[in-house]
């Protein structure tokens, strides 16, 4: 009798190589050390990206005793206090410009949503002599410089008598063309045979754009709403260049009065943004379940 028929049956199998049991989304095994970098990674990038933010978040909970600029640095607060956010609203008039800003960015997500809208749908779908040369004529007006057209933008607002005008604030950027791109690749990954059985069926441009596109983009309409409230909210050279009547300014300018010529109270400062940021946080929560469906609607043609 051999060895092998003399060993008893114990039931248990010769042991294989051991092989990683983490897989991505297409079922390709990742190695540990993949897994291990791209948690790194990530660790890195929300350290950079995030880290300031509660930086000042920690600053400005901080007390007038407290230091600052200790070293190692605190991110927690000793004893916390809303103090800071009470001083900036004795400082400057923080909720008047919050609030015209909040009407500017307002308009502009309603202008940009319903301008690129129209002139995406009428790239993708309509047919008609020059549809290239005008989605090109978008893409170059993408390469051009805000910085370098803010002169013949300032002559066009005192023409048309809107210095000094929440309305001249707005109407430079009421229709970005990043987001008219983006609703027009959108509009292409639609299948044509939904239009062309609405069209057969006898509805027109308008039904079969609001009835059927419009409502198969909403998460891309999300995308562009977030981007032109954040563009709206964030700006400061314009509302700087356009604005003299400290009764209209808007929230980003109101804030660079809180650095003082002689003395500049970080705490201070750190409250005036913790405000400013607040509102973008809001909005990018309700919508961002429709951001990264949006994301990925335009992303497969160009």
């Amino acid at each position: 009798m051999s060895v092998a028929e003399k060993a008893p049956e114990t039931g248990v199998r010769p042991a294989r190589a051991r092989t990683s049991r983490f897989t991505d989304d297409n079922g390709r095994r990742i190695r540990v050390w993949e897994l291990i970098l791209r948690y790194v990674l990530l660790v890195v990038v929300l350290a950079l990206t995030v880290g300031p933010f509660v930086w000042q978040l920690s600053t400005s909970l901080k007390g007038p005793t407290e230091d600052i600029f200790s070293s190692p640095p605190k991110f927690l607060p000793s004893h916390p206090t809303l103090h800071n956010y009470e001083r900036v609203s004795e400082t400057i008039p923080v909720w008047d410009y919050a609030l015209n800003s909040l009407k500017v960015a307002a308009a502009n997500v309603v202008t940009n949503c319903v301008g690129s809208a129209l002139a995406g749908y009428a790239l993708a779908r309509l047919r008609y002599r020059g549809r290239r040369v005008a989605a090109l004529v978008f893409v170059l007006a993408m390469l051009v410089p805000a910085e370098g057209i803010v002169i013949a933008q300032f002559t066009t607002m005192r023409e048309l008598g809107l210095n000094n005008t929440l309305v001249g604030v707005l109407l430079p950027g009421s229709i970005a063309a990043m987001n008219v791109l983006l609703m027009r690749n959108a509009f292409l990954n639609l299948p044509y045979e939904i239009e062309e059985a609405a069209y057969v069926d006898g509805a027109n441009v308008w039904q079969r754009f609001l009835r059927i596109a419009l409502p198969s983009v909403k998460g891309t309409l999300a995308v562009v709403a977030i981007f032109a409230f954040m563009g709206a909210w964030d700006d400061f050279l314009w509302p700087l260049i356009v604005l003299s009547d400290p009764s209209k300014f808007t929230l980003t300018i109101g804030l660079n009065y809180l650095h003082g010529t002689f003395a500049n109270d970080e705490r201070l400062v750190a409250a005036g943004t913790i405000i400013a940021v607040a509102p973008l946080i809001a909005l990018f929560a309700c919508l961002q379940r429709y951001f990264f469906r949006g994301v990925g609607e335009g992303a497969v043609k160009g």
